[in-house]
């Protein structure tokens, strides 16, 4: 990923509505959630979602498919890595520090 690329995609996701959106997807996994859905746990109206979704498709970060008459909405796991190891690569290149804080740890989920 390029400097011009990440800018495009941290453009995307610098609207809160648009921030919103993409956590909803990555909170889902790679089932992902119906238009309907997202519409229905944001409470925005569909032409309001249907234009911050377009702005998230145009850089890749959401893809879209359709199910019968139902619009499915997904995040782009792979491309949201590779902006996060973007954004770390160079972290304390020209400093003494020890590099990133490792991920704190996840609570385990009870089935």
């Amino acid at each position: 990923m390029d400097v011009i690329s990440a800018a495009a995609k941290l453009e995307a996701i610098g609207s809160p509505t648009r921030l919103a959106v993409f956590r909803l997807l990555v909170r889902a996994g790679h089932e992902g959630l119906s238009v309907g859905e997202i519409q229905q746990r944001l409470r925005i109206a569909n032409s309001t979602l249907s234009h911050h979704l377009k702005a998230l498709m145009i850089v890749d970060l959401v893809s879209q498919e359709r199910r019968s008459r139902t619009l499915i909405c997904r995040a782009n796991f792979d491309l949201m890595n590779s902006l996060v190891e973007f954004l770390v690569a160079e972290c304390c290149a020209d400093s003494l520090c020890p590099g990133p804080l490792p991920a704190p740890a996840r609570a385990s989920r009870r089935a």
